[in-house]
């Protein structure tokens, strides 16, 4: 099974920068898309950002120019790399990986999360 570890949150200013990183084990890169989500306080669980099989990725309004996800595929790691940020991009943030094969819908594999905090 695909093993998900998030790390690099943690707080920042409004304006500032956070890296994020989560290590994949059990996987293997052009079989999966990968996504980050972002759960606000008191509110629901969003997806932000994803790369499909092929490394494209895109991004919700929300964040487009001031994120970019990318993945090392040697060292099995995606990243989140956050700027400018916002206080509402405020959040625990979780990568998550779909089987290509399941048209990058079915998020069955789940990190635990790290926390942001932007003030």
């Amino acid at each position: 099974d695909v093993q998900l570890v998030e790390s690099g949150g943690g707080s920042a200013q409004a304006g500032g920068s956070l890296r994020l990183s989560c290590v994949a084990s059990g996987y293997t890169h052009n079989r999966y898309c990968m996504a980050w989500f972002r759960q606000a306080p008191s509110r629901e669980l969003d997806g932000i950002a994803a790369i499909d099989g092929s490394g494209r990725a895109t991004y919700v309004p929300a964040i487009e120019g001031r994120f970019i996800a990318s993945q090392d595929n040697a060292r099995n790691i995606l990243w989140l790399h956050m700027s400018h940020l916002k206080p509402e991009d405020t959040g625990v943030y979780t990568c998550a990986a779909a089987p290509v094969s399941s048209g990058c819908q079915s998020y069955n594999y789940w990190g635990h999360g790290t926390q942001v905090t932007v003030s």
